[in-house]
């Protein structure tokens, strides 16, 4: 059991990603002093909607120079704080050189991170932003599971830096964070696994790869159908808010799958039509795998990846999250439309 003293500071870093919004936006508005260590702390351009949410809240937020790959640069930013906040990982599909874009970066970053939680004596706590696709790293994976659904037990053993490398590189950074916890006693480790986040973005202008799905349906490069992919979907603020009880609750522990719902793109599609059909080429059927497999080198899918997530059913056991860290998912039809609508007010899409 560990208790947070909401007195003292907190720290999150990758402080303007899309998750960490979310998550800065309610502990200001709990009250609570943020330290957000970013690359530049002088750039008001890119912390504009941090310090929007600031002077709107009770809580403040004060800024560190910091980099992930840069040994020892979050110290200045840890100090004082009993619970840390680890999201800063990226989120790319197209990289040309997958181990130095993504596995490094989401390794070596965690490392850094947890190195300097070691020797940060104040710290009691670190929640640690994994993902699902640590646990699953192809939908065709669940066939081999109990009623074909996984849980915070499984690992992701599939994928590798040629195949399916943002996967992989989640995988290997939540691997080495429970290695670097074990061989210590002072702070427990709890990681929170979401499957895809949706919803509107603290910066409206995010060009996060949730972004670009959503986008698709809306701006017409789907109309002649959408892709047979099964996804499981969690809501951007319902996220925040399973990181924070993470953080918070003393019982709080272990694995954590954060994920709502799992949908076909069609589907997703289908929760928008009642809203936006009229006005926008949504998707109104499915692509057959075939041409997807077919055509997928061209959109950066390898048929490898299409082979093994296509046509096949996505399927988590959320109940961990409900039972132990108190969530209580919003409809999806809800953070698909809010979703939507952000970007129709942000001028995204032109109307058919």
């Amino acid at each position: 059991m560990t208790l947070i003293d909401k007195t003292k500071p907190v720290m999150i870093s990758g402080a303007t990603g899309y998750v960490a919004g979310w998550i800065v936006k309610k502990l200001l508005d709990e009250g609570l002093t943020v330290h957000a260590p970013v690359r530049n702390p002088n750039n008001p351009e890119k912390l504009k909607y941090l310090n929007d949410l600031a002077a709107n809240a009770p809580g403040t937020i004060k800024y560190f120079k910091a980099d992930l790959l840069e040994q020892g640069s979050y110290k200045e930013a840890m100090e004082g704080c009993e619970l840390v906040f680890h999201t800063a990982s990226p989120f790319i599909m197209n990289v040309k050189d997958a181990q130095k874009d993504l596995v490094d970066p989401a390794l070596k970053g965690t490392m850094n991170v947890l190195n300097t939680v070691n020797e940060t004596e104040s710290v009691k706590r670190v929640v640690l932003t994994s993902s699902c696709v640590a646990i699953i790293g192809d939908a065709k994976d669940n066939l081999h599971l109990p009623n074909t659904t996984a849980d915070e037990s499984i690992w992701n053993t599939t994928s590798s830096v040629t195949h399916q490398p943002y996967n992989y590189s989640k995988t290997v950074a939540e691997q080495e964070a429970w290695e670097i916890n074990r061989k210590q006693d002072r702070w427990d480790l709890v990681t929170i696994n979401p499957s895809f986040v949706l919803g509107p973005g603290i910066n409206p202008r995010s060009t996060s790869e949730s972004f670009q799905i959503i986008k698709q349906m809306g701006d017409g490069s789907m109309k002649m159908g959408a892709p047979g992919l099964h996804i499981g979907m969690v809501d951007v603020r319902d996220l925040a808010e399973a990181h924070f009880n993470a953080g918070f609750l003393p019982n709080a522990n272990g694995r954590n799958i954060i994920s709502n719902v799992s949908l076909t793109v069609l589907e997703m599609a289908n929760l928008l039509r009642d809203k936006f059909g009229n006005e926008y080429p949504l998707p109104k059927k499915e692509l057959p795998k075939f041409m997807v497999w077919l055509l997928g080198p061209l959109q950066g899918l390898s048929r490898k990846m299409v082979s093994k997530n296509f046509g096949y059913k996505w399927l988590v056991d959320n109940s961990k999250s409900i039972k132990e860290l108190e969530m209580n998912y919003r409809p999806a039809k809800e953070t698909l439309n809010d979703f939507f609508q952000q970007m129709v007010d942000t001028n995204v899409f032109v109307k058919k």
